[in-house]
């Protein structure tokens, strides 16, 4: 081999063991994967009435926020609600705290302010939430159920929403908020009304009463919306409940003894086929 060839080879060999160890120090020091940025809520809907009370106007707003994220709680959220007269003027201006907006969930949610004038124009808006990552995985947070529904209207005007919600966790929940949204023929938001019930255990729904006060335009009520959720700009309260595990579907033991013959059973026919 002559000096050349040997020179030649030598590069070759160092130029290798370069790239191998720029390989291993690489694969060391692999940044981690970057998440995608989270999207912001939206407000899907909003409706708002103005009716005349005791001390002046009362307005009612109701509307709902959803969380486009599948693996983030949305916190600290605080819509701010403004109304304004015939000229312009601001009448009515109130920030609202907001419960937690659970993984790719929504919130329902209601609210009421007294004016001394009346508004012609009531809008809601938010601010960002902050976000926390669900310590759950999205289908751990079973929504609570509501049963024995019913909508009234009283001779006043007035919209009476009764019913029960339930605790489907092992834990019992302190305090939960259930909100009510009535909706038009078409399906549009037209007002809503909202509650607490407290200690909520499972097995034993506690029943809840609200009131709908004023609509917004003059159609009929044709569907009401009714949602619980847990109370708190945090999401700590829903997150302890699903910790706690589900509590499985309640079986009865059966009282009738078992049938002799299976009433379902039916040979099957003989292949007589050539």
């Amino acid at each position: 081999m002559t000096q050349r060839s040997r020179n030649s080879t030598a590069l070759g060999l160092a130029l290798g063991v370069a790239v191998s160890l720029a390989g291993l120090a690489g694969c060391g020091g692999e940044e981690p994967r970057r998440e995608r940025p989270l999207k912001p809520l939206v407000l899907k809907e909003q409706t708002s009435s103005v009716a005349q009370g005791t001390g002046g106007y009362v307005v009612t707003w109701a509307g709902v926020i959803s969380n486009p994220n599948r693996w983030h709680f949305g916190e600290n959220v605080a819509a701010t609600v403004v109304g304004k007269d015939a000229s312009g003027k601001e009448v009515v201006r109130m920030q609202q705290p907001l419960d937690a907006v659970p993984p790719w969930g929504s919130l329902k949610f209601t609210g009421q302010a007294t004016a001394a004038s009346a508004p012609v124009d009531v809008k809601v808006s938010f601010r960002p939430a902050q976000w926390r990552r669900a310590a759950r995985i999205p289908s751990a947070f079973v929504p609570f159920p509501v049963s024995g529904a019913n909508t009234e209207k009283l001779g006043n005007g007035t919209y009476l929403v009764t019913g029960a919600v339930g605790n489907p966790y092992a834990k019992a929940a302190t305090s939960l908020v259930v909100t009510a949204l009535l909706r038009d023929q078409a399906g549009r938001l037209v007002g809503g009304g909202s509650t607490y019930v407290d200690d909520v255990r499972a097995g034993s729904p506690r029943r809840f009463v609200l009131t709908v006060d004023s609509l917004s335009g003059g159609g009929q009520v044709a569907r009401t919306d009714i949602a619980a959720r847990t109370w708190g700009s945090s999401a700590r309260p829903y997150e302890e409940l699903a910790m706690s595990g589900a509590v499985p579907p309640s079986t009865v033991k059966p009282r009738t003894p078992p049938f002799v013959r299976d009433r379902g059973y039916q040979a099957m026919p003989v292949d007589s086929r050539p």
